[in-house]
């Protein structure tokens, strides 16, 4: 059995693969979102300073031009979505290209969120496991030791 395991932050996601359950975790791929990577302000640069803002307010009689609603969602929100989104899409991929057989979920809280949300029903039925910390700078070693040590303590 070969077991995938996603460790991720909203920034970063590694899989690594366990075959035999005792050495190392071998990694296959370290994928980083570049949105994550970069200022805010260098994404949100097309959006109004207030001194424009109140002009266009006072110009249009108090309402926004344009205004459209938008879900109550940050940019960062947005960036982790798609970035899950991706994540996931590269799972089911290798799921019918029959590159693993389980898989665990390791990731920070509310990433993990956004992973399970994503997740294909055919990918949920695989899990495993699911913690919900953030250990994607570990090595493959450190990272078995610290889901052994997780598990041991629940």
């Amino acid at each position: 059995m070969n077991t995938w395991i996603i460790s991720a932050d909203a920034g970063r996601a590694r899989i690594f693969s366990d075959t035999d359950g005792n050495s190392a975790y071998q990694e296959i791929e370290d994928l980083v979102d570049p949105l994550a990577r970069t200022r805010m302000s260098d994404q949100v640069t097309d959006q109004a300073g207030p001194l424009a803002a109140s002009q266009s307010i006072k110009s249009t009689g108090g309402a926004l031009p344009n205004s459209q609603y938008e879900p109550n969602q940050t940019p960062e929100e947005r960036n982790a979505q798609n970035f899950a989104r991706d994540i996931c899409a590269i799972l089911l991929k290798a799921k019918n290209e029959n590159r693993f057989d389980r898989l665990a979920l390791v990731a920070e809280p509310s990433f993990l969120g956004e992973l399970r949300a994503q997740l294909d029903p055919q990918l949920k039925s695989l899990v495993t496991f699911e913690i919900n910390k953030d250990y994607s700078h570990s090595s493959g070693q450190q990272l078995r030791d610290q889901i052994q040590a997780y598990q041991a303590k629940n």
